[in-house]
């Protein structure tokens, strides 16, 4: 019933930043957590951050600091601000809808922090 269609990854310096995008097809995005989550080369997919249908959000202790989260339910858009980007943060980042109809991911994008 949904798509979701990740984009803003790519090659990126340590310090650098990028903007994620997440843009969700259907009627539900209103009603649903939302969540990016990271799959580092040889790791489990682990989550990063979440905004919740108030808005509030929440944070991995690697994220918080330097990483905002944030949606817009006019544009049925989820964003990750990613600021001071270290080596670490290397991943492939999945954008997850998540409500009482169970979970919707996306397809993932590419980010690369170079040392």
């Amino acid at each position: 019933q949904v798509q979701l269609v990740e984009s803003g990854g790519g090659l990126v310096q340590a310090g650098g930043s990028l903007r994620l995008s997440c843009t969700a097809s259907g009627s539900r995005f209103r009603i649903s957590t939302m969540d990016w989550y990271r799959e580092a080369p040889g790791k489990q997919r682990s989550l990063v951050a979440s905004v919740f249908t108030d808005g509030s959000t929440n944070y991995a202790d690697s994220a918080k600091g330097r990483f905002t989260i944030s949606r817009d339910n006019a544009k049925n858009t989820m964003y990750l601000q990613m600021n001071s980007l270290k080596a670490e943060d290397t991943g492939v980042y999945y954008c997850r809808m998540y409500n009482i109809y169970g979970a919707t991911w996306g397809q993932g994008t590419q980010v690369t922090v170079s040392s």
